[in-house]
């Protein structure tokens, strides 16, 4: 068992950082709250319903990004941007500009796959400038990033919760924040 008696009210405006040590469970939580892996017990709820039952309501409102990017390496940076917002029925021309948010106008014409691990991740994390998802729950948004792209990715979680977002996240680094503006949760795993 990973975690159990976990009672959770996240709010608009709330950050919250899930941490513990490697195995703790963070993203098994994490999955669990995003629809994408059952409790064995208890229900995960949205607006008072459970999200089993409003799957594609709940999933409307929500932006995942797990520990894999979700990058196409045969596309490039702009063609993978472009995807995503068409996916979710946006007006593409806002990609080069997203591009430039992440640090990577200039190479918009090279594949994913060329790309070193940091560019790689970054154009994953793009996806939370072209969102328009109020909940974002997010497993390690700051791997293969460096420190003045953590530094922006802050100010866009604290923009977001401003916003009236949410911010779900695991990291193994402190964040920047004062201690009043997030609310951390520790798993501690045990061995049974």
């Amino acid at each position: 068992m990973l975690f159990e008696n976990l009672d959770l009210n996240i709010c608009p405006g709330d950050i919250i950082q899930i941490e513990g040590a490697n195995g703790s469970g963070k993203t098994s939580l994490l999955r669990i709250l995003a629809g994408l892996s059952l409790p064995y017990e208890g229900d995960v709820f949205f607006q008072g319903e459970p999200i089993a039952q409003i799957r594609e309501q709940f999933h409307q409102n929500l932006l995942f990004l797990g520990h894999l990017a979700g990058v196409k390496g045969e596309m490039t940076a702009q063609e993978n941007l472009e995807f995503n917002l068409a996916l979710h029925g946006l007006d593409t021309s806002s990609a080069e500009e997203t591009l430039c948010e992440v640090n990577l106008l200039g190479f918009e014409d090279a594949l994913a796959s060329h790309l070193s691990a940091g560019q790689h991740r970054r154009i994953a994390l793009a996806k939370l400038w072209q969102s328009r998802a109020p909940i974002w729950i997010l497993d390690e948004p700051f791997t293969a990033i460096d420190k003045l792209g953590v530094k922006k990715l802050e100010q866009l979680f604290l923009k977001h919760a401003s916003d009236g977002g949410c911010v779900i996240l695991t990291t193994h680094q402190d964040l920047s924040f004062d201690d009043d503006r997030i609310k951390k949760i520790t798993l501690n795993y045990q061995f049974y």
